[in-house]
């Protein structure tokens, strides 16, 4: 008989409770980009082994909030000012193609549906001071964005990219609120969306490059 492997299976919730507070510790700013992060410091923060606190670092690490250096654990992902402009610019790409492919969507039913509703979560959360899930949501809303070309191919290349700039995206959003106005972020998406709802192309692509998701970032790349 082939011997049994014993695989460890690790609580879904602790590891899910780590991911969320490194998670929001990055996005808020509390971890900066290229700061280490200590798994003995969380694992006693948290309360937990070094098991979850690990398996919620990988996670990360594939969301792109963090990186692993051998030899030396995981630290907060440090991007460039080119490198952020060069994602922004591949998102606008396929979010644009997403759109000029989707556009007009047939008029029974309610095809933008998943979009109202991410931004319905958006303002839920801004509403209630929540700034880790509108983060969430805010990515939620930009996926079912590109989700409306109905292209599986489409949304697994959009999918990272995403997750790459879910600090960028992030950093905007808040720094939009506290330099401008706190409802500014969810008037520009809810603009968006009633783009969309237009169902012409042409309206649509045009809020999207006035959609000023580097407007606040003050990017330096010289």
């Amino acid at each position: 008989m082939t011997p049994r492997t014993h695989v460890t299976v690790l609580p879904p919730s602790l590891v899910e409770m780590a991911t969320r507070h490194v998670r929001s510790a990055v996005l808020s700013g509390a971890l900066e980009p290229g700061e280490r992060i200590i798994e003995e410091t969380l694992c006693a923060r948290l309360g937990i082994s070094r098991a979850p606190v690990r398996e919620a670092l990988r996670l990360l690490a594939q969301e792109g909030l963090v990186e692993h250096l051998p030899r030396r654990g995981f630290r907060v992902l440090v991007w460039s000012a080119t490198d952020i402009l060069q994602l922004f610019e591949l998102r606008r790409v396929l979010e644009r193609h997403a759109i000029e492919s989707a556009l007009p969507l047939p008029a029974h039913g309610d095809p933008f549906g998943a979009v109202r509703t991410a931004l319905d979560e958006m303002r839920a959360a801004d509403v209630s001071d929540d700034t880790l899930e509108r983060d969430n949501a805010h990515r939620r809303f930009h996926l079912e964005v590109v989700a409306l070309a109905g292209n599986h191919q489409l949304n697994l290349a959009y999918a990272p990219v995403l997750l790459k700039l879910q600090l960028p995206m992030a950093r905007n959003l808040r720094e939009e609120a506290r330099v401008a106005s706190r409802r500014n972020g969810i008037r520009r998406h809810a603009e968006l969306l009633e783009s969309l709802e237009s169902n012409d192309p042409d309206i649509a692509c045009a809020a999207l490059r006035r959609h000023g998701e580097l407007t606040y970032l003050n990017l330096d790349i010289c």
